[in-house]
């Protein structure tokens, strides 16, 4: 029986076309499934379900999540994150967790993750959840700090970048955190599982999404902050160079933080559509 799959194309391209259609027509598509968003099943003959390509060094991996919790689309993990999901979705084990929220230990990848690379040494960028009360209303958000300064590529002259890289991605100065910064469109957060996988900015040539920032493994977030989220469908993004911001042990000491950064011109900031739930 034919299934309610929506297959991207690029998800399309990574399979091919035979592969495709065969997961269209029913003959390798499962009609129930647990969604690998919320982990609640799903009925693939019953209600919309997009195909979710998980691509890691050497293995992928093809699952399925409910249309209203992810979009069909190619996700770039670790193959160390990728062996996790397969652990959870074969019921082997659990995919591992950070440290617990509200401030979360910060996960990177090299510096590569934006268009620039440390100077003298690579950094890498750590994020940090928490929830910003903006006008009486919780908004959850991420603080990206890189460990170190950020070059323009090619640059040789060791000026920190990594504000002026982000503004021209279409980030804006944050005078102040007490308004919601403009959404920034083709990027979005990566929630899946429950967990925070990715921040993800568009590809080049009209390709898809690809990873900005991916944790080594999925973070964990606090249920109060998955549940704004949700409310919003949206996240809000602020980075501030090296040693701007710091690790604060609690969200009241990283609202002050950021509230300095932007008083200071050391902050930017964007809302980010969720991916996931």
């Amino acid at each position: 029986m034919p299934r309610m799959l929506d297959v991207s194309d690029d998800v399309r391209a990574e399979i091919g076309d035979a592969e495709a259609d065969r997961l269209l027509a029913g003959e390798n598509a499962p009609g129930t499934y647990d969604c690998t968003s919320c982990r609640t099943p799903g009925d693939s003959e019953q209600e919309r379900t997009s195909t979710v390509l998980f691509i890691g060094d050497e293995t992928a991996v093809l699952a399925f999540a409910h249309s209203t919790c992810l979009p069909s689309q190619v996700v770039q993990v670790s193959e160390e994150q990728l062996q996790g999901a397969v652990r959870s979705i074969t019921g082997d084990g659990g995919v591992p967790t950070a440290a617990p929220a509200p401030s979360p230990a910060a996960q990177s990848i090299p510096g590569q993750a934006i268009p620039g690379q440390a100077v003298p040494e690579q950094a890498v960028l750590g994020v940090t959840s928490g929830l910003v009360l903006i006008s009486g209303e919780l908004h959850p958000a991420l603080v990206v700090e890189p460990t170190g300064p950020i070059a323009r590529p090619g640059s040789t002259g060791g000026i920190d970048e990594f504000l002026t890289l982000l503004v021209e991605q279409g980030f804006m100065p944050t005078a102040q955190v007490g308004e919601v910064p403009p959404v920034l469109h083709g990027w979005s957060v990566l929630l899946a599982m429950g967990q925070l996988h990715a921040v993800l900015q568009p590809g080049t040539f009209g390709a898809g999404q690809v990873a900005w920032w991916q944790a080594h493994q999925p973070l964990h977030v606090t249920d109060s902050w998955r549940a704004a989220a949700n409310k919003t469908n949206s996240v809000l993004v602020f980075a501030a160079p090296a040693g701007t911001i710091g690790r604060q042990p609690r969200e009241d000491l990283l609202r002050d933080a950021l509230d300095k950064a932007a008083a200071n011109g050391l902050l930017v900031g964007a809302t980010m559509p969720l991916a996931g739930t």
